[in-house]
């Protein structure tokens, strides 16, 4: 599969696209006006503990209070509980437990009120952006990733990416970081590690077990709140995380940029053979890749599917609703097998889109119903099988009777939806208005309220143009009626400026 990164770099943005097959299959985008703060580290206070929720907000620095849950506390029995369910790191999405290893039954988590209390000061990690309404979400156990490894020094513990999948190879990865990681600290291996030797591993034991010496030195000098340690820019960070051996070609449209990146990869990367390239054409780089296209699709509501059929993708504050339909598409032999083809091409474009806009959290996929459970099952373990190059954790029930697939996606960052677009300031991010018949009816009922009690024989209505129009023509008997009751005179004002269904009753 060809892979390659796209980097477009001015002075107000980043963007760098991963492209694979000559489509963008990732899209990560930092603007100055609003850096990333996933992975920074703050000293922060605490200004409310929550019993009820076993949670407390935490001052932070930022605009909002960050969230802090009790599971997410510095607590080592709780650390080891983690790895048992795979939820240990968010910049090593898939790391899990070793498989074999028996780990010994976790007694219940202390009351948060036991282990925070107002006005404390405690050293937390961004785990999550804000999101919408919600602040951050932070948690105490500091992790630190490097190239092959991610050092945690809350937790005694060794993880393995579950991507590495040979067991001797495991076993000699854990093996290595066993002997020479600091007493009571841990590690997980991360995916890049594979094959790795030694020495690479422990040059990255020894450059994150510097760096979190330095943090925990910075931070005892300084009072809360305060940030203590940012997390790399957005391209080093793509560049460390994502970055492996069939990524062949980095193209980038900054000078600045490609030197940093060539510094970058011949300090932490020198033996990854990648051919990092200047575009210096006067057709912009994402234009000259075809990526501006394919941003801009990834932003529409509706996602047409080379059948015929279409995908409706909705986001909402709790979760993302996928419909599925047969489109223009009405097949070649039956109806089911018209249904299994749009179903099974719609799972493909699905994993796609919700890679590409970085769609998280709860996610409905409502299939066109299925009568046979033979065409279900397909349909499941297509997308299963789509997903498992997402390297965001992932988990899907069973398709319903009903043909709906209830989906979690590990969210971390904003979609690219809540990115670069924002609520329409015209419906306020409904996606409706009030009809112009609608806002008529709803003049009338004002004005039979109101009429008899305004001073004078005229009545002055401004309303917005499109509702005047029709008020002048098809609707005109709403008004005469009203003028004919009440023996007085309505004057029309169209009102360029208003909202539609902004409208004001006066004296004349």
């Amino acid at each position: 599969m060809a892979k390659k990164l796209v980097i477009n770099k001015t002075s107000h943005e980043t963007r760098v696209a991963l492209q694979e097959n000559g489509h963008i299959s990732e899209l990560y985008i930092e603007r100055s006006c609003d850096l990333g703060i996933v992975g920074n580290i703050y000293k922060g206070r605490v200004i409310r503990v929550l019993p009820g929720m076993q949670a407390a907000f935490v001052d932070i620095g930022l605009e909002k209070a960050a969230f802090l849950y009790v599971a997410d506390v510095f607590d080592e029995m709780e650390a080891v509980a983690d790895f048992v369910d795979g939820r240990a790191d968010s910049s090593e999405p898939e790391t899990t437990e070793p498989e074999g290893e028996e780990v010994e039954e976790i007694p219940p988590l202390p009351p948060i009120e036991t282990l925070l209390s107002e006005g404390q000061e405690i050293l937390v990690q961004v785990s999550k952006e804000p999101l919408g309404t919600k602040g951050a979400r932070i948690s105490s156990h500091i992790s630190l990733p490097g190239r092959h490894l991610v050092y945690m020094p809350t937790i005694d513990h060794v993880g393995i990416s579950r991507r590495i999948e040979n067991p001797d190879e495991k076993e000699r990865l854990r093996e290595i970081v066993e002997q020479m990681r600091p007493p009571h600290s841990g590690f997980i291996v991360r995916t890049a590690a594979e094959g790795k030797s030694e020495e690479d591993l422990l040059a990255d034991m020894h450059y994150l077990a510097d760096l979190w010496r330095d943090i925990d030195a910075r931070q005892a000098d300084i009072s809360a709140p305060t940030l203590v340690h940012s997390d790399l820019d957005v391209t080093s960070k793509v560049l460390r995380d994502i970055l492996t051996e069939d990524i062949k070609d980095i193209v980038v449209d900054s000078p600045e940029e490609h030197d940093k990146i060539v510094k970058f990869l011949g300090t932490y990367m020198p033996s990854l053979e990648c051919n990092t390239k200047l575009h210096l054409d006067e057709v912009p780089l994402f234009d000259a890749c075809g990526l501006e296209v394919e941003i801009a699709r990834a932003l529409e509501r509706k996602v047409w599917l080379k059948s015929g059929g279409h995908i409706i993708i909705e986001q909402t504050e709790a979760l993302t609703a996928v419909d599925v339909n047969t489109g223009r598409y009405v097949g070649k032999r039956n109806q089911e097998d018209t249904i299994l083809k749009t179903n099974l091409e719609a799972v493909k474009e699905i994993a796609y889109q919700v890679r590409l806009r970085n769609i998280g959290g709860l996610i409905i996929i409502d299939f066109i119903d299925m009568e046979k459970e033979l065409h279900r099952e397909q349909v499941h373990a297509s997308l299963e099988e789509a997903l498992k190059g997402d390297k965001n954790k992932t988990n899907i029930l069973k398709i319903s009777e009903l043909g709906l697939v209830e989906m979690t996606r590990k969210r971390v960052r904003e979609s690219i939806g809540r990115t670069l677009c924002e609520p329409c300031s015209y419906c306020e991010g409904t996606g409706y208005v009030k009809s112009r018949t609608t806002m008529v009816f709803e003049i009338s009922r004002k004005l039979k309220r109101e009429a008899r009690d305004l001073p004078g024989y005229r009545i002055n209505l401004q309303v917005h143009p499109d509702v005047a129009a029709l008020l002048y023509d098809e609707e005109r008997g709403v008004i005469e009626e009203i003028e004919r009751h009440f023996q007085k005179q309505i004057s029309i004002i169209a009102r360029p400026n208003f909202h539609v269904e902004q409208f004001v009753v006066a004296a004349g």
